[in-house]
């Protein structure tokens, strides 16, 4: 597109630059400016341009403009509005998205950007602004009807009894009071919205000083606040039933009829089936949906072309008297998800850089006329580690699933998996006031479909035992989220597999077992971006399978080689070191650099071969988008909004929070129990349709979050107020509350505060405070003989608040009974109770000491593992009678260990002097401490 400085409107010279919004009014058919205290104040009589910029991860600057036409204005005021926004979008280079907005009639995208809503003020340019001045000392009783689920339309009507209706919500402000009138057909979430447009005008037109009332239709004279409703309407009369018709129109759009718009001749473009092959670079074309009109214009079209189609879309509205019909203009290459659904096939882009390329261009003119043009071109993308929001100081365990039975992994192997079977996992981690709870479904490449259907089952049984109070994840191999790796720290999928499921399945097949031999040759992978986030998978052992952006561990039986790819850092290379502690311990490799290995490494991977030298890229994190569901009959019904807010979460609906890298489905507390369980089947359905067109993967994490438990990782999305999720009620019960008192209603659990380091986006947390996995041990590299400085280097990673990697042992006999405080006895009682919930997730028992007719056995049950912790809490167990034995005889890593112990109570044997010197404590002190705590601190002095 040639674009000349006389046609760009110098008001608009360095618009856009920064993330924002910019308003213009059309002043003499020119636009002016509109300082940001006025932001949200529209006049009747004029038209408005409005500049939405948002910055996206990816550093692009992203544009919407809107021309807002007041009911009154003129329409030569309207024609100027619609020319200048082709203008503006000529100084963003072209790729910009316009929408038309008419008074009343506004799409939900631009009532977002003004929440809760707008309500126009009489006047404009033609009546010279002269507005009645308001006496402090009177009020004009005003009637607002409000409609809308999601974003509200505010209109005031005529304040008489014919203007209410049983569809609608009702606002009447009066001097002393505002009442909200709650037609009998208007819903909930209807209610609840509409409260936020009374909050508005208590606060803006009555300085947050007067009443508020709600009234519910039917409600007659015997409701006090329900007669002095009506006695501003004469007395209470019945409405009539009939649904008031007057402001109905069809929301329904048709599929579509084209016209081509070509030297200002608009004509019907003839074809079966639309498709993207009938639109030319070189014309402009409209899209006549009905109450939607697109303009579409090429990039190789003129300034002059792209106002004549506007010009033809507003003389189309004329003829088809549809004159509130929403007109959207979209350029080619930047085209809206909403646009090419009307296409029967639209191709997926596989870049845009038009747009870009037009922009540098106008950014170029700009800056030859001597203006500051720093935000026309793409800043750069943020680049930012991905952090995983999540205390990672928790207790983890591991299920593997073995057709309909599962098997509690050790914590020596329950970060070791195999690609051929499916994993369920527990992770509990500390919160503020109560310890939070996911878990997870893991599917390897390799499992079968019929151990995915059985882990899914045994996973959904686990949450429900758990009165669903956690979060749920499933996750396939390779699509793993941060989350994920940072609980597992250190993670390595093996080939093959150990259940019986793969194993009928290859002999089924006869498909070659490759299951891992530790004896064997195998060829790993390392990735990660440090010791809390490292993981090895095993990958075939040939030379096809290295990348030169990777480093890789090679072992055949006892010989271990390491290579380094070219492109790899330091940082990646001691990671190799680290996972070799897990794959090969005490065996010294022989480094491979690339390009200088040895024969003897190449014949184990069967001789050289070309190999990639890039990176694989991981789905990146996307602008979030916040979409209603709706799932009549298996058929999902999606609704974006825009702009969203921790409000627009209705306690009655679903709603699906879409990152691109991972999905979250969240459940609002008064959902019903039907619906809640259909949470899993709504992403299903959201990840297969792809409603957005990002190209989802049909293996895309899903997270299923339920109201009032909502993970760090989910909150940082949103500006978080814990307390709202806490509240009970519906939405509307909720808001009203919080409208009439001023403050939060009590609720029954105690408030939850989000962790500093995921409350929000711009907390991230400290690398330094995350614990990493402690079976690596800087003494076997020392053992290994690698150098002093790789040593010292990993010993500035040894954190001295370490996770614990499986709590409970799967099963203990102890020789001495313990003192139980009375307190425990009754959380005792309660913990029995749920440990009866979660009986099929009992682990196989395993003898750790001597039986003894005083033996009490733990019940290592998952959902139950809480209460009993919380039992014993304040606990004083100080086991008196125990025998005493000295520390180095007592620590994990003794060469003298004592056999008749409760190794979970190492410290318990301790002499009061020797325990206070270990532990800075007396035993009641630590006794006292949570069992969290008290493990970390065991972990700490190798008592654990």
């Amino acid at each position: 597109m040639a674009v000349s400085m006389k046609d760009l409107d110098p008001a608009f010279h360095g618009a856009g630059q920064k993330a924002g919004m910019e308003i213009w009014r059309i002043e003499n058919f020119c636009p002016v400016l509109v300082p940001k205290s006025s932001h949200g104040k529209f006049f009747m009589g004029d038209s408005y341009v409005i500049l939405k910029t948002t910055a996206s991860k990816n550093g692009a600057l992203r544009h919407d403009i809107h021309y807002w036409l007041g009911k009154d204005t003129s329409q030569d005021e309207a024609g100027a509005a619609a020319i200048k926004t082709v203008e503006l979008d000529a100084v963003l280079g072209g790729r910009a998205v316009q929408y038309r907005e008419i008074q009343g009639h506004e799409s939900e995208k631009f009532l977002s950007y003004f929440k809760p809503c707008i309500i126009p003020q009489q006047g404009g340019m033609a009546s010279g602004f002269n507005h009645v001045e308001v006496n402090e000392n009177s009020h004009e009783t005003r009637l607002y009807v409000c409609r809308g689920k999601h974003a509200v339309h505010v209109k005031e009507v005529p304040f008489a009894r014919s203007s209410l209706n049983h569809d609608d919500i009702f606002i009447l402000d009066t001097k002393s009071k505002i009442f909200q009138f709650n037609g009998s057909n208007s819903s909930i979430q209807e209610r609840a919205k509409a409260l936020e447009v009374v909050q508005y005008i208590k606060d803006a037109y009555h300085d947050g000083k007067c009443e508020v009332a709600a009234v519910e239709d039917g409600k007659l004279m015997a409701d006090v606040e329900a007669g002095e409703f009506w006695g501003f309407f004469g007395g209470f009369a019945p409405l009539p039933r009939k649904a008031a018709l007057g402001e109905a129109r069809n929301e329904e759009a048709s599929p579509g009829k084209l016209l081509c718009v070509d030297k200002g001749e608009t004509t019907q473009v003839e074809s079966d089936s639309l498709t993207r092959e009938l639109l030319e670079t070189n014309k402009c074309y409209l899209l006549d949906c009905g109450i939607e009109i697109y303009v579409w214009v090429g990039k190789s079209t003129s300034l002059e072309e792209r106002k004549s189609a506007v010009t033809a879309a507003e003389e189309l509205l004329n003829k088809t008297d549809q004159p509130k019909a929403h007109v959207i203009r979209v350029t080619e290459g930047s085209e809206t998800v909403m646009f090419c659904s009307k296409f029967d096939s639209w191709p997926q882009p596989a870049g845009v850089t038009a747009p870009e390329e037009g922009r540098g261009k106008v950014a170029a003119l700009l800056k030859r006329q001597g203006l500051n043009v720093k935000g026309l071109v793409k800043s750069d993308p943020i680049k930012e580690e991905p952090q995983p929001y999540i205390d990672c100081t928790g207790n983890l365990q591991v299920w593997r699933v073995d057709g309909d039975q599962k098997t509690l992994l050790s914590s020596s192997d329950q970060s070791k998996f195999y690609s051929g079977d499916c994993y369920i996992f527990q992770y509990t981690y500390p919160g503020e006031n109560k310890d939070e709870h996911l878990v997870g479904t893991w599917f390897g490449k390799k499992s079968t479909e019929e151990d995915k259907v059985q882990a899914t089952l045994l996973a959904n049984k686990l949450v429900e035992s758990m009165k669903s109070q956690a979060v749920q994840t499933r996750l396939y191999e390779g699509k793993e989220t941060i989350q994920f790796f940072s609980i597992f720290q250190s993670f390595i999928v093996y080939k093959g597999g150990i259940s019986s499921g793969y194993k009928n399945f290859i002999t089924e097949n006869e498909i070659v077992d490759e299951t891992y031999a530790e004896d064997g040759l195998a060829l790993f992978k390392v990735q990660g971006s440090g010791p809390d986030n490292m993981q090895a998978i095993q990958v075939e052992p040939v030379g096809l399978s290295l990348n030169s952006s990777y480093c890789y561990i090679l072992h055949n039986g006892d010989t271990v080689f390491t290579w380094y790819g070219s492109q790899t850092s330091p940082e990646n290379q001691e990671l190799v070191e680290r996972q070799l502690d897990h794959i090969k311990p005490n065996i010294q490799p022989k480094v491979q650099k690339e390009g200088a290995e040895t024969e003897h490494f190449w014949d184990l991977l069967g001789g050289k071969s070309e190999y990639t030298n890039q990176k694989i890229e991981k789905d990146l994190e996307g602008d979030p988008h916040l979409l209603s569901c709706d799932f009549p009959n298996g058929n999902l019904k999606v609704k974006e909004i825009f702009n969203f807010t921790q409000d627009d979460l209705m306690t009655e609906d679903i709603f699906i929070l879409d990152c691109h890298s991972a999905i979250f489905v969240w459940v609002g507390q008064q959902v019903d129990v039907n619906r809640k369980r259909q949470a899993l089947k709504i992403s299903e359905a959201f990840i297969e349709h792809d409603f957005l067109h990002e190209k989802l993967s049909p293996e895309t994490p899903i997270f299923i979050v339920m109201e009032g438990f909502e993970p760090p990782f989910f909150t940082r999305f949103f500006t978080w107020d814990s307390a709202k999720s806490s509240m009970h009620g519906n939405s509307y019960q909720r808001k009203l509350a919080l409208i009439k008192n001023g403050v939060t209603p009590t609720v029954e659990k105690p408030k939850r505060r989000i962790p500093t380091h995921g409350s929000s986006r711009s907390s991230i947390p400290d690398k330094s405070q995350r614990s990493r996995s402690m079976s690596f041990s800087p003494d076997r590299l020392r053992l290994r003989g690698r150098s002093p400085a790789f040593n010292a280097l990993a010993a500035t990673f040894e954190n001295p608040n370490p996770r614990n990697l499986s709590t409970p042992p799967p099963a203990v006999n102890k020789l001495h009974p313990k003192v139980v405080a009375p307190d425990s006895e009754k959380l005792a009682s309660r913990s029995a109770a749920i440990a009866a919930l979660t009986a099929t997730f009992e682990p196989p028992r395993e003898s750790v000491a001597p039986k003894s007719s005083k033996e009490t056995t733990m019940n290592s049950g998952v959902s139950d593992l809480t209460i009993e912790e919380d039992a014993k809490e304040n606990e004083a167990d100080i086991d008196e009678g125990l025998p005493i034995f000295p520390y180095e005889r007592l620590k994990t890593s003794s060469t003298d260990p004592v056999s008749e112990i409760d190794i979970t109570k190492r410290e318990a044997y301790l002499s009061s002097e020797e325990f206070k010197e270990k532990f800075n404590m007396p035993k009641a002190a630590f006794y006292k401490l949570p069992k969290w705590k008290q493990n970390k601190l065991k972990m700490a002095v190798h008592l654990f």
